[in-house]
């Protein structure tokens, strides 16, 4: 540093929302992909977006130097990394569409990379796949994973955050850019598909660490008096490195990045967890200005308090990762705890970004959907800056607020419906045999005669696409302008043509396409007791998709059936099988607001009770194959392996709860989707589901060998087809797909289906792709001679 930094703000959040409170960057996006607009005018909607952000933080009163967060991105946070540094990959670099756009200009200054180099990164090219996608950390948004080599080019390209820096100054706001740090960027990243063995990214510290240099010192010049890199691969210890190794790594790094002449003051943050003692201490020595720490889902860092000096610590203490209003008591507490360990000042913050809320409860006001006394529970993001400010301020400065977090939290305690007696009766009463069905090989040879399916059957994950029309017709049920009838006649009319186009494409399990629901959580949220759900509670899932996670507040049960209807209808329709498709209880719980006050286990089990009635119903309504999806089940996976096994437990029991009362002949499928399947493969045998569909395409099924020699012996379905990319394979590529699956899965137990549900997709690709897919199958079959049935 050339100069002394402003102090850190006494109160901060760690980053914002950043699809607009009316989702407005995700239709800029859209629009912009669809060529409904040009580059200048999405960099237009963009910036608007950026603006709006900065002047409701700055007008919320986060008025200090630094206190307002600069994270906007377009698509990803990740993303911008792999932006900034050039890392792109050799076989995206290489492509025709891209490597025209890679010119190095004057070689006098830096340039961030096009939009188009973005979008072929995150969306693909027409003859390269985009980047895989996986979880962020125990959350359920998904980042972009970058592709690191020996070779790859890591030299700083420019970021778009000096130009956010500049912009924010004119508002009158001296904004702290946020960016991922280089070592969570590194352990995030998966070797290029060319690196030797035994090679990791983060080999690459030192190259990567001088690109952040060059970065720092961009946005230094841009006018940033504060930085702040995000660390949360801290908190874990599910890497192949020790916590030591780690901490070595990140003391390391920011040493030589505070050793940089020109620099803003570095603050990093360590979200999603604990921040063990040794890299506090790491960090502490390496002359970085502030360091965050999570305090709702963390503890204080453990250990031998390190000499912190001067270091500010940051206090995360409002809840970013949920919705329910803050004890600013207890909050309070928890920021003198930290005080405690003797840094130069401690200042209060969100535990983490607000990315995962929505923008305000106050968006909720006189909607029908949210009831007002569940409304007075929750704090959405702009509620959260509300309570750092009141903690900031101490009960002293801020009583009328602690006063009113304090009946917040009673009323919710006493409140009918949040403790049901006959609901936990139900649970106490289970016993073993809840939660187990027949062995797999008398349920296999059950299944066979009843369904009578060819070797590598097809099917898809459930959803077909949501057009236009299924929206407004939605729209319209919402504003009276549509009978339930009419609706409900609507709806059926799409099921019909979907079963036709499945039965002229040659599918072998159909599906009814879901067009009756608008979210796979929310259908379900809206007819269960003790969830309610919101109007305007958006949060980016990835992207420009967005889902509005409901609010699981209260004891569960399910009043009356809610699939039997469609899927009874759909069955009536066709000769072949047909599923009924159901979202499981950890996935129902993962893409919810989740009650805080009892153990997540607990609600599991009265999710699974639920679950478990609908099961019932569906087979006794002559559904023979029933879908119990759980995309989340390693969503949810503690970041420390201490406590993965007693998560990993009651998940799985969940799962065979809603499951394992149904009849041998009953065939039950799962599907899981953008998780990372290795570390969770024992849980995923567990469920014991006969049939597991799984994300494989943009990996090209390097997670098969796996499941192979593990020696999982039920029937499985690799995705062929990547429908989060508007690609569509070719015949041929679906078949060399199906050729690479079948060196480790046997033909009898190989299923054929896309990765996901095609609810985002257009019929138009839609059938373009399953032609190929349904195509490839029949190839496949008939190079191996496979008649077996499955």
């Amino acid at each position: 540093m050339t100069t002394q930094p402003t102090p850190f703000p006494a109160a901060t959040i760690l980053g914002y929302p950043r699809i607009g409170p009316r989702r407005e960057l995700k239709r800029a996006l859209e629009d912009h992909w669809a060529g409904r607009t040009d580059k200048a005018a999405f960099e237009a909607s963009a910036a608007q977006v950026r603006r709006a952000a900065v002047t409701r933080l700055r007008d919320l009163g986060l008025t200090a130097p630094a206190a307002v967060p600069l994270d906007f991105a377009h698509y990803d946070q990740v993303l911008d990394v792999v932006l900034a540094l050039g890392a792109l990959p050799a076989r995206l670099a290489s492509d025709p569409e891209v490597a025209p756009l890679l010119t190095e200009g004057d070689g006098a200054t830096v340039q961030p990379l096009p939009l188009a180099v973005e979008w072929a990164l995150a969306r693909g090219t027409t003859a390269q796949g985009p980047l895989e996608m996986t979880k962020w950390f125990d959350s359920n948004y998904h980042y972009l994973v970058p592709e690191i080599g020996p070779d790859t080019s890591l030299a700083y390209r420019g970021s778009r955050r000096a130009d956010h820096v500049r912009e924010a100054a004119a508002l009158g706001v001296a904004g702290r850019p946020v960016l991922v740090g280089p070592v969570t960027f590194l352990l995030l990243a998966k070797a290029a598909a060319d690196a030797p063995a035994g090679f990791d990214p983060l080999d690459r510290l030192d190259v990567v660490v001088a690109g952040y240099a060059a970065l720092l010192a961009d946005l230094r010049a841009a006018g940033a008096e504060w930085v702040q890199l995000d660390e949360p691969a801290l908190v874990s210890d599910s890497w192949a490195r020790t916590t030591a190794e780690l901490a070595s790594a990140v003391g390391h790094a920011y040493a030589a990045l505070a050793a940089a002449q020109e620099r803003p003051a570095i603050f990093v943050a360590a979200p999603y967890g604990t921040l063990p003692g040794e890299a506090l201490a790491a960090l502490a020595t390496a002359g970085v200005e502030a360091v965050g720490v999570d305090l709702v889902k963390g503890e204080v860092p453990d250990g031998e308090a390190p000499d912190l000096g001067a270091l500010t610590l940051v206090a995360g203490v409002v809840d970013g990762h949920n919705v329910w209003r803050t004890d600013l008591d207890a909050a309070a507490a928890r920021v003198a705890a930290l005080a405690a360990l003797g840094a130069g000042a401690t200042t209060v913050s969100t535990s983490t970004s607000l990315l995962h809320v929505p923008h305000t409860v106050a968006d909720e006001a006189g909607a029908p959907l949210l009831p007002e006394r569940v409304a007075g529970w929750l704090a959405f993001a702009d509620e959260k800056v509300a309570e750092v400010l009141a903690i900031a301020a101490g009960a002293d400065g801020a009583p009328d607020a602690f006063a009113a977090a304090r009946a917040a939290l009673a009323d919710r305690a006493g409140a009918p419906g949040v403790v049901r007696p006959e609901v936990r009766a139900r649970a106490a009463a289970l016993t073993p045999s809840s939660f187990t069905r027949e062995p797999y090989a008398v349920r296999r040879a059950a299944q066979e005669a009843v369904l009578d399916l060819p070797a590598l059957p097809t099917t898809t994950i459930g959803s077909f696409p949501q057009t236009a029309e299924l929206r407004r017709a939605r729209a319209a049920l919402r504003r009276g302008e549509l009978t339930e009838q009419g609706y409900e006649d609507a709806m059926r009319a799409e099921v019909a043509s979907v079963i036709a186009l499945q039965t002229e494409l040659g599918l072998d399990v159909l599906v009814h396409g879901e067009p009756e629901r608008n979210d796979m959580v929310q259908y379900f949220a809206e007819q269960l007791d003790g969830f309610a759900v919101t109007q305007q509670g958006w949060v980016q899932s990835y992207g420009s998709r967005c889902t509005r996670p409901s609010i699981l507040w209260g004891d569960v049960a399910r009043p009356a059936p809610i699939t039997v209807p469609w899927a009874t209808y759909a069955a009536s329709l066709t000769s072949a099988p047909v599923k009924g498709m159901l979202t499981g209880p950890v996935t129902i719980l993962a893409w919810s607001f989740v009650r805080d006050d009892q153990p997540l286990g607990d609600t599991a089990t009265q999710v699974g009770l639920a679950l478990r009635d609908e099961v019932a119903d569906l087979e006794a309504a002559g559904i023979g194959v029933i879908q119990v999806d759980e995309p989340a089940l390693r969503e949810l996976l503690p970041l420390r392996r201490a406590d993965q096994d007693a998560y990993l437990a009651w998940a799985v029991a969940a799962f065979r709860l809603a499951t394992s009362g149904v009849a041998v002949r009953t065939q039950v499928h799962t599907h899981l989707c953008y998780s990372e399947f290795e570390e969770v493969f024992g849980a995923i045998d567990a469920l014991d589901a006969d049939v597991t569909s799984v994300e494989a395409a943009r990996s090209r099924m390097s997670l098969l060998p796996a499941v192979a020699a593990a020696g999982f012996e039920r029937g499985i379905g690799p995705g062929v087809w990547d429908i989060h990319s508007p690609r569509v394979p070719s015949e041929e590529e679906v078949t060399e797909l199906l050729r690479l699956a079948l060196e480790s899965v046997g033909e009898r137990s190989l299923w054929v289906n896309p990765d996901c549900g095609l609810k985002t997709r257009g019929y138009a690709e839609t059938t373009a792709a399953l032609q190929a897919l349904v195509g490839a199958a029949r190839r496949v079959r008939a190079e191996i001679g496979a008649t077996t049935a499955v």
